[in-house]
């Protein structure tokens, strides 16, 4: 298994961005965005589009995804996180096995300053976030138009 780190100096090529995008939108199940969504925070994380960039952490048994997360720079250390992870997803073949707990650990050890995340109060990984010293503080309100 290999850790790999991307970001605007070690960008993706426009295949590993699609394989990503797939992967992502796939091992999210219910919990899942569009793929464009998911292909737009990638494209943040490593600055193929406008933005402060941020990382994307993938584990890997050869050229096979075990899995992912994606962690944008928010830029406003002052009053919220200065990071948020956007995406996290197992590969659903090898749950249980502590990729997400491995992903979680490199995510804080390699990122610098607080980060935030947003997610499903019944999505199974809640308590390995709290297990790792994510708090529930607010609640979301969203207003879309």
């Amino acid at each position: 298994m290999t850790i790999k780190t991307f970001d605007a100096y070690s960008k993706l090529s426009i295949i590993e961005i699609n394989r990503l995008t797939n992967f992502l939108h796939e091992h999210s199940g219910e919990f899942r965005d569009s793929k464009r969504a998911i292909k737009k925070s990638l494209q943040y994380a490593i600055k193929d589009i406008a933005g402060l960039g941020g990382y994307v952490f993938t584990i890997e048994n050869q050229s096979e995804i075990l899995g992912a997360v994606v962690v944008n720079k928010t830029g406003m250390d002052e009053y919220i996180p200065e990071n948020i992870l956007v995406y996290i997803a197992v590969n659903k073949a090898y749950r249980g096995y502590g990729i997400a707990k491995t992903l979680i650990d490199y995510t804080l050890k390699y990122c610098k300053g607080d980060i935030t995340l947003y997610i499903n109060k019944n999505n199974p990984v809640v308590g390995l976030f709290e297990e790792k010293g994510f708090k529930k503080r607010n609640i979301e309100m969203r207003l879309v138009r």
